[in-house]
C-alpha cells in the first residue's frame, strides 16, 4: 500500500463520531499547527495529527478548582514508524493518571505525574476516551464550564510537542434551565411596598 492510500485509509478512519465534524487541518508539518472549532480542536507536529481534543462535560456543569477533568482526544501517527505520547503537561493542571488501555503512568514525589507511555502505531490511531486509555487531568488550578479551554502540551517521542487547546464539550442533552425570574412579579411587589408605606405615614400624622 502506497502511502498516500495510507493516508486516505487513516483520514477515513477518523470520521468517527468522535471526529466528525472537524475541519481538515492540512497538509501534515514538522511544525505544530492548530486549528479548533465545534467538534474539538486540532493541531499537528510532524507525523501526528490530533483532533477533536476536549474536556469531558462535567456531570455538575462546571469543573472546581481541584477537580480531575477527563482529556478526550483522536491521535493520528501518518508514519511508517510508531510513536509514543510520553507525557501531558499544562500550567491548568498539576498532573496526569492514566487508567485501562497500555498506559503506565510515573507519579513524582507529590503524587502526580507528567509522565505516560501511550503507544501510536505506524499508520494507525488512538482514541484517548471511549474505549481507549482513560486521561485524567489532576487538580485542575481553575474552574471551568463549557465552552471555556485550558492549553495541555503533549510530547510524543518522535515527533516531539505540540500545545493545542482543549475545550470544555457540551452536554450530550439539553440541560434544565431554572424558573425564569419573573420581572412583572417585583415590579407589583414593589408597587405594593409603596403603597403600604404611604399608608403608613399617613396614618401617623
Amino acid at each position: 500500500m502506497n502511502r498516500a492510500l495510507r493516508a486516505a485509509t487513516m483520514a477515513a478512519l477518523l470520521l468517527s463520531p468522535l471526529a466528525l465534524g472537524a475541519c481538515s487541518a492540512g497538509q501534515v508539518t514538522q511544525t505544530a499547527t492548530q486549528d479548533r472549532d465545534k467538534s474539538g480542536s486540532q493541531a499537528e507536529v510532524a507525523n501526528i495529527t490530533l483532533r477533536s481534543v476536549l474536556l469531558e462535560y462535567p456531570t455538575s456543569g462546571r469543573y472546581d478548582a481541584g477537580d480531575d477533568a477527563e482529556l478526550r482526544a483522536a491521535i493520528l501517527n501518518t508514519s511508517d514508524e510508531a510513536d509514543t505520547l510520553v507525557s501531558i503537561t499544562g500550567d491548568a493542571f498539576e498532573g496526569v493518571r492514566s487508567i485501562g488501555g497500555d498506559t503506565n503512568a510515573v507519579s513524582d514525589a507529590s503524587g502526580f505525574s507528567s509522565r505516560l507511555d501511550i503507544e501510536i502505531p505506524r499508520d494507525g490511531a488512538v482514541f484517548l476516551g471511549g474505549n481507549g486509555p482513560t486521561i485524567l487531568l489532576e487538580n485542575l488550578s481553575d474552574s471551568l464550564t463549557a465552552g471555556q479551554s485550558i492549553e495541555v502540551t503533549m510530547t510524543f517521542e518522535q515527533a516531539g510537542d505540540v500545545t493545542v487547546e482543549a475545550l470544555v464539550d457540551n452536554p450530550e442533552k439539553e440541560v434544565a434551565r431554572g424558573e425564569a425570574f419573573d420581572y412583572h412579579q417585583e415590579e407589583q411587589q414593589g408597587e405594593g411596598d409603596s403603597r403600604e408605606a404611604s399608608s403608613g405615614a399617613g396614618e401617623g400624622n
